[in-house]
């Protein structure tokens, strides 16, 4: 199996998000993103020209190994006029990475990486996020971010009535110190497939 067979395997298996990166980098006009805990998902670069993933994983460095031909597949099948660029690095997220500040960080089922690496988000960039491991109620609880929206299950970006969101039915408060032990989203009362939230500084 090639590496192209791998990932149209993996994303049979998982889903294809490349509409909800296009979706998100269309509205908020993303250029270039970062995609720590990445795994073999590079659809984020057939809508994106500048991806860099990070992801420390034996499997993932074995198949970015193959960058060649995943540059390849990409420039045959991207969204965009550009060639694309692509960067990997075989590391810990949480390592100190010298990268340049990007326009979006996506983040899916791989830990905390909205605090982990917010400092390399431009100011007024977007952190996407889910909350399969608590990433978004840190980043709502998070004074360097602000809560701008949320992506319905069907693709839908909604921007209003967001106080209904990080609400649990009987009106307890988040336990911070739970979600970073358990490292799991509280089960809230409405609960959207993806979070937005906007860094309000440089950090």
């Amino acid at each position: 199996m090639n590496i192209i067979e791998e990932y149209e395997k993996y994303i049979a298996k998982i889903g294809d998000r490349k509409t909800l990166y296009r979706l998100v980098a269309n509205r908020f006009d993303v250029k270039m993103a970062l995609y720590p805990g990445s795994h073999i998902d590079i659809g984020a670069s057939l809508v994106i020209p500048n991806v860099t993933y990070i992801d420390n994983y034996k499997g993932t460095i074995q198949f970015f190994k193959h960058l060649i031909e995943v540059r390849n597949y990409i420039n045959m099948n991207k969204e965009y006029p550009e060639e694309c660029t692509i960067e990997f690095f075989g590391l810990d997220y949480n390592e100190n990475i010298k990268l340049d500040k990007v326009d979006m960080i996506i983040s899916q089922f791989a830990g905390f990486v909205g605090q982990a690496t917010k400092k390399h988000l431009k100011k007024g960039g977007i952190l996407l996020c889910n909350d399969s491991h608590g990433d978004a109620t840190l980043a709502y609880l998070d004074d360097d971010y602000e809560f701008i929206g949320v992506v319905e299950s069907n693709n839908t970006i909604i921007t209003d009535e967001l106080e209904k969101y990080f609400k649990f039915a009987n009106e307890r408060q988040i336990d911070r110190n739970k979600v970073l032990t358990k490292m799991k989203g509280p089960r809230y009362k409405t609960q959207p497939s993806n979070y937005i939230f906007l860094l309000k500084k440089n950090i």
